[in-house]
């Protein structure tokens, strides 16, 4: 069976052929009447009846003149007849009869001339009712103009879904011409794979009948296959009057311009997730290479399937002006890739020194302080965006076809070059892509920036406060002393803690450790004054609750800082020890059996807040007790009681160690974390009177600065 079988349903079918009535000459009535050559009528359709309202036992045999036409109408009728009798030509017009109800009915008339086998002539007359006629022809003048002149897509096909009918407007979209389409498979016309979905939809609505409506479908077209096309499709099953399927009936609404408009809103909507993306995680910390970092990580792979951000070598070693050598020297500090991808590779690696060529895309950002994009990159582009030939050819093999690079400019100074570039992306880098990726650049120039010079301040602060810290001493009467000092991690600025071991006449020993509340070169200066004033305090002779009573009013008079402060004035004569305290966390004091304890001194308040009284306590130390002094940073974190962090000291102290160099390792190793953002110094004396000479205070980290 043909597809016209197998969607046909209701007629019974003789070998294969449908026998029931055509639709439209059943909606016609169309009737037929043979007269003879003398204008008697000699065959009456059923049609006939109906239309003229005689039955055949009544029409036939009578004179079709007499019988349907009025006598005002009669000889020309006669003339017409006897016309077509002599010389065979058909006759077509409309004419009035009379029914047999007497009622007067316009007829549209067919009449031609009939040989039989013998050689007579007969007249066939083939009539429906004119009105009737004349509604079908304006239904099917009006269905053709409705089509034809239609801006949406038409298109009729067969059950076989060949197209039957197509209008001009889906032919413009489909980019062939309507001959192109008719009688070719809906699968040879669109033969993309997004089509072939909608095909089984098309079968399904011809099977159960079920219209499908606003089918949204992006695609491309054999004609235009670089651009996509948007459609709004709808199908719905066509049958005749009794329900037989004819085919389908598709109308297509191109809303390509719609589509487009919505992309691009939505591109707009992503740039501005972007830049407040960008805004949010570009700039977290004041390191470069985590900016430059962040950088990457934001515009891979939302805005590019390759990045990678080269900066002067002069910004980071702090020379000035780092874009004035020619050529200029960079430093690679990060590259990301949105896949696994040999493409990669042909940038520098991570930390590479490079030198590029005039006229690769980065040497020119910094001399003409502007971006640079090639849209459609060559093999001759991807050389300007390499160090060299075998790199451009990874980034051919690659599948790399667009490209662009920005310059990092803050203050006026060009930083270093943001590059990027698409091989999987289909879409090439456009305007806006460079708009925002400019927006994106600027913000994360100026955080490297901020990070470099901050960088530099703290390398001063740093710089300042390790000359501000005492010399190792070779000795001290009674005492084995061990001295750390840890500034604070990268992204904190370096704070105003210090230490100080003073020897005193008579073999005393002065023994300091504080912490002005602050950061930077102002927090280090007042350390390094207040440490000055405390070894000319020392000297005096005086009780250590004395020395901070006069150390208070010189805190006082360097306002808006205060500070905390411990001091031990040791006696290696007497084995005693007096101390006093300035709103610092408490002395830990670890017997020579192993027990520590914390020692509960007066408190005192900071130095600076002036008007209250210091109190001193004395302690005697026996040979192998050691005395532990330290600042907050040592114990004190963001997330842990300060209770508990003072009780794993006391753990940590707990367990014995072969010096006090040990000690002080070991406490800075379990005590501090990767990110602690406070600074600390540590210092431990322990009583022996056999001391040898070499005690250390180590203020430099283990690796150097």
């Amino acid at each position: 069976m043909s597809d016209t079988d197998r969607y046909t349903t209701g007629p019974e079918r003789l070998d294969g052929v449908a026998t029931g009535p055509s639709g439209l000459l059943d909606l016609l009535g169309v009737a037929a009447v043979l007269l003879e050559g003398d204008g008697r009528v000699d065959m009456w359709s059923p049609q006939a009846e109906e239309l003229f309202g005689y039955t055949a036992e009544e029409a036939v045999g009578q004179y079709a003149a007499r019988l349907l036409v009025h006598d005002t109408h009669r000889k020309l009728v006669v003339r017409l007849f006897s016309e077509i009798m002599r010389t065979g030509q058909s006759w077509a017009g409309s004419f009035p009869v009379r029914r047999k109800d007497g009622t007067r009915l316009l007829v549209e008339f067919r009449n031609m001339r009939l040989m039989d086998s013998l050689g007579d002539y007969y007249i066939l007359g083939l009539a429906t009712d004119q009105s009737t006629l004349r509604e079908v022809e304006q239904e099917v003048a009006l269905s053709t103009r409705l089509i034809s002149q239609s801006p949406i897509g038409i298109a009729v096909l067969d059950t076989a879904l060949r197209y039957l009918t197509v209008n001009p407007a889906l032919a413009r979209s489909h980019g062939l011409s309507v001959q192109d389409h008719l009688g070719r498979p809906f699968r040879s016309v669109l033969p993309g794979a997004e089509y072939r979905a909608v095909e089984t939809e098309m079968r399904q609505v011809l099977t159960s009948g079920k219209p499908m409506v606003d089918r949204y479908i992006v695609a491309r077209t054999p004609s235009a296959p670089r651009s996509e096309h948007a459609w709004a499709l709808s199908f719905y099953r066509l049958e005749d009057h009794r329900g037989h399927v004819l085919g389908l009936a598709e109308v297509v609404v191109d809303v390509t311009d719609r589509h487009r408009a919505a992309a691009e809103a939505d591109r707009a909507r992503r740039r501005l997730t972007m830049i407040a993306d960008g805004s949010a995680r570009i700039g977290t910390a004041l390191e470069v290479e985590r900016t430059v970092r962040e950088l990457v990580e934001v515009v891979v792979p939302d805005l590019a399937d390759l990045a990678a951000v080269d900066i002067l070598d002069g910004v980071l070693d702090q020379r000035a002006p780092a874009a004035s050598l020619d050529p200029p020297v960079f430093r690679s500090l990060a590259v990301r890739a949105a896949y696994p991808t040999d493409a990669a590779r042909a940038a520098p690696a991570q930390g590479d020194v490079v030198t590029y060529h005039a006229e690769h895309l980065s040497a020119l950002c910094v001399r003409t302080l502007r971006p640079h994009l090639i849209a459609h990159a060559g093999q001759h582009d991807l050389e300007r965006i390499t160090p060299d030939p075998e790199s451009a050819r990874l980034l051919a093999d690659a599948g790399v076809h667009s490209c662009m690079a920005i310059p990092l400019i803050a203050r006026g100074e060009v930083l270093g070059v943001l590059g990027m570039s698409r091989a999987r992306t289909h879409a090439s880098f456009d305007e806006d892509d460079l708009t925002l990726a400019c927006e994106l650049a600027a913000r994360a120039a100026v955080c490297v920036d901020n990070a470099r010079w901050y960088q530099q301040v703290r390398n001063i602060a740093e710089t300042l406060q390790r000359s501000l810290l005492p010399e190792p001493q070779p000795y001290h009467p009674g005492l084995e002393v061990a001295a750390r000092y840890r500034p604070a991690q990268a992204r904190s600025q370096v704070g105003g803690d210090w230490y100080d071991v003073i020897p005193l006449d008579d073999d005393r020993t002065a023994l300091v450790v504080g912490d002005v509340m602050g950061s930077g070169i102002e927090a280090a200066t007042t350390m390094g004054r207040l440490r000055t004033a405390t070894s000319t305090l020392a000297e005096l002779d005086l009780d250590p609750a004395k020395v901070l009573g006069h150390l208070d009013k010189i805190t006082h008079g360097l306002d808006p800082y205060i500070a905390t402060c411990v001091y031990a004035l040791y006696d290696a004569r007497s084995s005693k020890c007096h101390l006093a305290t300035a709103g610092h966390l408490p002395p830990v004091l670890v017997r020579g059996d192993g027990s520590p304890e914390l020692l509960d001194l007066p408190t005192g308040t900071p130095l600076g807040v002036g008007g209250v009284p210091f109190e001193s306590t004395s302690v005697t130390l026996a040979p192998g007790d050691r005395l532990v002094l330290y600042t907050d940073g040592l114990v004190e974190t963001r997330d842990d009681p300060i209770d508990e962090r003072l009780e794993l000291l006391l753990s940590l102290l707990g367990t014995p160690d072969a010096s006090v160099e040990e000690t002080c390792d070991r406490l800075l190793r379990e005590l501090r974390g990767a990110d602690d953002h406070d600074d600390v110094a540590l210092l431990i004396a322990r009583a022996d009177r056999t001391a040898a000479r070499g005690n250390t205070c180590d203020q430099v980290p283990p690796g150097g600065w």
